[in-house]
């Protein structure tokens, strides 16, 4: 952008609330209450308030227009930057475990509609803030602003999100309103999600800024990948283990097929831990909460295993919440870096769709990330791995 440009935001305050509760979504009041009675802490707020830091260190100059409270002005003043308030109409709001409003899909779409004067709208959410945002938009027709996601919940899977907080205000801060282009917003049920059935829908596009490199891009899927590959992947994992270790399987149709090969019926999207056993493997934990996970690693020898989401590349920061930078401080037994802490998971067919891009860490913690990158041996067969780099997401594009 040039000039005086005005950038507009809108948060979802409980967005990824059920992410590190291992609820798979943070949908509805009910699952907002038992994420907070898992002990989650929201978070989309300060990765909003991320993103805007990095907007202003770029752009100093940027007018910041945003709505009251808890979707945008609270990340907006917690970010240090001016701002300017416009309050959307109001209408009929779904409580928040809180007792108080702006957590339901009318008050994100009145919120897009006051803020349509905006050059550039930020919101920050996951892919069901973004098919409330596609809503908002389609309803302004042309009078509405370019717009770019902010992730900061479970589901990340559509093309309008950038990398990170920080990308996305990098990106804010290069945005220019001539170099546009479409990005597809994809959610998933989360009923569905819950019990195990992975089946994405396309909704629609919006207009985002031209900025590939610092877009996360679509998620592709891992239909196409054969039976034998996965649990060829999975019998290499199992070669590896060692008794007296806890194995922390994360999400994936691969890892669970390690759960398979030691003869357990572990959970397809969520996160289990394990132990090698005289015959076959032992269930220590399924589908566990962040609170539960932390206590189980602490203290114990762990590694985690984890697979990479196609088409975009993240292994850490797309639902795996689960593991949150406590925990992956404790698995890494200080952070010093992944060694054999960490085998990650991909078949040769999902890494040649990266085409030489980097995996991408995005635990919430910036500088744990930071620490995590160089490279990482990435099993992708029985007896068959290789070298690939990983680095966090948030690399090249702090303000």
């Amino acid at each position: 952008m040039t000039g005086a440009a005005v950038v507009g935001l809108v948060v979802n305050p409980v967005a990824g609330l059920g992410g590190a509760a291992g609820l798979k979504g943070s949908d509805g009041v009910e699952v907002q209450r038992a994420a907070l009675a898992r002990g989650a802490t929201p978070r989309a707020g300060e990765r909003a308030a991320r993103a805007v830091r990095t907007l202003m260190a770029r752009r100093p100059g940027t007018r910041v227009l945003t709505v009251p409270g808890r979707m945008g002005e609270d990340s907006v003043r917690a970010s240090g930057t001016p701002y300017d308030l416009v309050r959307p109409p109001t209408g009929p709001a779904e409580a928040c475990p809180g007792g108080s409003a702006g957590t339901s899909a009318a008050d994100t779409r009145r919120a897009v509609a006051a803020l349509a004067g905006v050059d550039l709208l930020l919101f920050a959410g996951g892919d069901g803030t973004a098919r409330d945002v596609l809503d908002a938009v389609r309803a302004l027709g042309g009078q509405a602003p370019p717009v770019l996601g902010v992730p900061a919940g479970v589901k990340v899977y559509s093309g309008c999100f950038a990398l990170s907080p920080a990308a996305a205000g990098f990106v804010a801060a290069e945005f220019d309103p001539v170099r546009t282009a479409e990005a597809e917003v994809v959610d998933l049920d989360e009923d569905a999600y819950r019990r195990g059935l992975v089946s994405p829908r396309l909704y629609g596009s919006l207009r985002v800024p031209a900025a590939r490199a610092a877009l996360s891009g679509r998620k592709t899927g891992s239909s196409g990948t054969a039976p034998a590959t996965a649990e060829g992947v999975a019998r290499e994992v199992v070669a590896r283990m060692r008794p007296g270790v806890r194995y922390v399987l994360g999400p994936g149709a691969t890892t669970r097929a390690v759960g398979r090969a030691l003869g357990l019926a572990t959970t397809l999207l969520g996160v289990d831990v394990v132990e090698l056993a005289p015959a076959g493997g032992r269930l220590v934990a399924a589908d566990v909460a962040e609170t539960e996970l932390f206590g189980l690693v602490s203290g114990k020898e762990s590694v985690l295993v984890l697979s990479v989401i196609g088409g975009q590349g993240f292994v850490l920061g797309r639902g795996n919440q689960q593991v949150s930078p406590r925990v992956l401080d404790a698995l890494l037994d200080g952070g010093s870096g992944p060694g054999g802490r960490l085998l990650v998971l991909a078949t040769q067919q999902k890494l040649a769709s990266l085409k030489g891009r980097p995996l991408l860490a995005d635990s919430g913690d910036e500088d744990l990330d930071k620490k995590l990158g160089g490279h990482v041996q990435v099993i992708t067969g029985y007896r068959e791995s290789t070298i690939y780099r990983i680095c966090a997401a948030s690399e090249e594009f702090d303000g």
